[in-house]
């Protein structure tokens, strides 16, 4: 709202310095500080009321060190996620903006997910939470809803063509070239190629003249399998005090790279890579959710103070996945998101294993001391904050190596 009044001062009334709310690292700037200071300073109060209302954690007899210590802990801690997040966009970013609208639905729709889960586990005392088919298709009816605005809005464009463009090279001749055009599109990048677009109608080619049309039927089931798959790893990862905001921080931080120079004309065009239009202004509620996650590890690292909850877990699963399709990148969801793969494939593993072992043997038996892999590493000894600083390690090495795609290729 507030870029609105400054525009307003700005265009209008002439009034000098408001013109510095154009600019989106000026805003982002803004949004990271506030939301941080939302989530650390407000943060307080809202585990104080959770405190206060009982919403205490019900912990699980697993068998895990320092397990029990964890009783009664107030959960629901994704509502100061949230809070901090939406406020600072909500003052900062500019709200027509298609992507903007989808990232603060996304938001809303998987925090009501989560909210109900944490809600039914908490108060109707029952440890299942909202029942598993439930969730999936609030995941599913989210996915169809990114996918139908992504596929079919006239604001959602790309130009793939921007480096082959003369548009941007010095001359000294007085020659206008033609921009590259914005045109809709369901191409994607695949990274360590050069001329790395795909383009997901390209899979219905075979189907011969006007296969084009058709794309929905490819793209819109991968952007839900994709924001299904995002969210469930979020909400595995979410296991010991930091683990999953701080692995969602660093993850966040490395598609705030990729949308800021997505969105920048100037930066595909050096870059060669995929332009979308629009998309830069991503990089003002990234900031915000970054500084909401950061915050929020002042009181969710070891011991922590209160957890997210289903309420935070599956949103930063939604938001991340979103974020990853919008600006083109979810074939690199394996790698900045590799700690979510990881963990989500040692559940996978173990539970495919033991069944197999059970038909086959009479007797389930198990490839890890327990699923998720965090909890591997606690049967075996180590303690809380090496196991999560170690994940930390590892997610800043794939994010730094995500980031290189841009030019490794």
């Amino acid at each position: 709202m507030l870029y609105y009044l400054f525009e307003y001062l700005d265009k209008t009334m002439n009034v000098s310095g408001t013109g510095v709310f154009q600019y989106i690292t000026f805003r982002s700037a803004l949004a990271f500080l506030l939301s941080l200071l939302l989530s650390t300073v407000y943060g307080k109060r809202i585990i104080n009321f959770l405190r206060n209302q009982q919403v205490g954690e019900t912990v699980r007899e697993l068998g895990l060190a320092g397990q029990n210590e964890k009783a009664g802990t107030p959960t629901m801690g994704g509502l100061i996620i949230i809070f901090a997040t939406l406020l600072p966009v909500m003052l900062f970013a500019k709200l027509h903006n298609i992507y903007i609208v989808l990232l603060i639905v996304t938001t809303l729709w998987m925090g009501t997910i989560g909210f109900v889960d944490d809600y039914i586990k908490i108060f109707k005392k029952d440890k299942q939470g909202l029942k598993g088919i439930f969730k999936v298709f609030g995941q599913v009816g989210l996915g169809l809803i990114v996918g139908i605005v992504l596929y079919f809005n006239p604001s959602v464009t790309v130009r793939t063509d921007t480096g082959k463009s003369d548009v941007f090279k010095m001359t000294t001749e007085n020659v206008i070239y033609e921009a590259p055009l914005e045109e809709k599109s369901t191409a994607t990048t695949i990274p360590f190629f050069k001329n790395n677009e795909f383009d997901y109608a390209e899979l219905l080619a075979w189907t011969g003249e006007g296969y084009e049309k058709w794309a929905w039927v490819i793209f819109i089931p991968i952007v839900i399998f994709i924001i299904t798959a995002v969210s469930n790893g979020a909400n595995l990862t979410d296991g010991i005090d930091g683990l999953a905001a701080g692995t969602s921080a660093i993850s966040v931080l490395a598609l705030g790279i990729f949308t800021f120079v997505s969105g920048n004309i100037i930066f595909s065009n050096y870059l060669n890579i995929m332009y979308i239009p629009n998309s830069g202004e991503m990089t003002v509620f990234i900031a915000s959710f970054t500084g909401a996650l950061i915050g929020f590890l002042w009181y969710n690292s070891y011991p922590a103070s209160v957890f997210m909850g289903d309420t935070g877990s599956l949103t930063i699963g939604g938001i991340i996945a979103v974020l990853a399709i919008a600006v083109r990148k979810e074939m690199l969801i394996p790698l900045f998101c590799g700690v979510f793969l990881v963990e989500n494939f040692s559940v996978v593993l173990q539970v495919t294993y033991f069944k197999y072992t059970k038909k086959r043997f009479g007797e389930g038996r198990r490839i890890f001391l327990m699923a998720p892999l965090h909890h591997h590493y606690q049967k075996k000894g180590y303690h809380e904050s090496k196991i999560v600083t170690r994940f930390w390690i590892v997610a800043i090495m794939l994010a730094i190596l995500s980031i290189v795609t841009l030019k490794l290729r």
